[in-house]
């Protein structure tokens, strides 16, 4: 569902506390579904590990409170990319192989590629920014050209933690990365990204990345705190430079089956998603916290807090508006006009 649906329901639901008859100016329209609720299973995919706050807070809340609700309807989780990687998975929902997934705004880009920008650097300042933005009538025209384009909506968004440097030494400023061969995923926007903070590039995979690190393939990459945990790579890994120069984006798409739902049914998924974009945030704030004392107690990992954020930010904004194209810069700057 759209930000603007989903701004749409909270109408609705303020209208449910005036009196009777006024509630014929808050009356529906004819999108979405409507038919009789009938039994189904939908399959929300992720590449996330079930210890990850993507997946306790996030696709395990939707699955359970839609069970709660008991409108016939079912969600079973594929974790662990089982249903494929980013790029497949996209091209599954859009046929309709995969009911749901969760998914990266960057990996989103290969099928529409205004909305990868949701992942450029330093877009969002925050989690409490790329909230807000999803919130605002300024996701309205990404999200709808994404919808028109693909035929997928999108039911909701959360960070799952901005993402920070690694390496063997201190990044603390753009000069820093000069000579050392950084991992980022193979995607355009990612690897723009690279270019805008002045990295050299290198793809790997993120299920190769622990071992392309052990064996020198690379000197460092980068990704948030609840990612660096889950594949333990502070054990090839020194330094972890706060540099906080990306809002990672999860969000959470579902098919065409999503016409085929009843009106209960999509307001019973809607209120899941809702409720998970709600505790994911929080469930990532816990997470980190807790890989940062065990970091700190344990040396493995050396956290480098006196980052010059400033001047990676300035230097990924002027890249980026020099080289986007009209429709990447238009999100670019609806997203920057909802900062803070």
């Amino acid at each position: 569902m759209s930000a603007r649906k989903l701004r749409r329901t909270a109408t609705l639901a303020a209208c449910a506390v005036v009196p009777l008859l006024a509630l014929t100016a808050c009356g529906g329209d004819d999108e979405g579904g409507g038919g009789e609720s009938t039994e189904r299973e939908l399959k929300l995919a992720h590449s996330y590990t079930e210890n990850q706050p993507q997946h306790r807070c996030g696709a395990q809340v939707i699955a359970d409170e839609v069970a709660n609700a008991d409108v016939g309807l079912t969600v079973t989780i594929h974790p662990n990319s089982t249903l494929g990687g980013d790029a497949d998975r996209i091209s599954s929902v859009v046929s309709g192989d995969i009911d749901m997934d969760i998914q990266g705004a960057s990996a989103l880009g290969a099928v529409y590629e205004p909305i990868s920008v949701l992942d450029a650097a330093y877009a969002f300042d925050d989690a409490e920014h790329l909230a807000r933005f999803f919130d605002d009538d300024a996701s309205d025209e990404v999200l709808d050209g994404f919808k028109e384009a693909t035929g997928v909506e999108t039911l909701g968004a959360w960070s799952a933690g901005m993402r920070h440097f690694t390496a063997n030494d201190p990044i603390r400023e753009p000069a820093d990365l000069e000579g050392l061969r950084m991992r980022f995923p193979a995607s355009p926007q990612f690897l723009m990204n690279a270019k805008a903070l002045g990295a050299n590039a290198t793809e790997v995979a993120y299920e190769e990345l622990f071992l392309a690190l052990q064996q020198g393939t690379v000197d460092g990459q980068e990704n948030p705190i609840v990612n660096i945990e889950a594949i333990s790579l502070d054990e090839v890994q020194d330094y972890i430079s706060m540099s906080s120069h990306q809002a990672n984006s999860n969000l959470v798409i579902i098919g065409k089956v999503w016409d085929e739902l009843s009106d209960e049914q999509q307001e019973a998924l809607q209120a899941a998603v809702d409720k998970a974009v709600d505790e994911v945030p929080g469930c990532v704030e816990e997470d980190e916290q807790k890989t940062l004392d065990a970091w700190a107690e344990s040396g493995s990992l050396e956290v480098v807090d006196d980052v010059d954020v400033d001047a990676f930010r300035e230097k990924a904004d002027a890249y980026l508006r020099d080289n986007f194209n009209d429709e990447q810069l238009a999100v670019y700057e609806a997203i920057r006009g909802t900062a803070g």
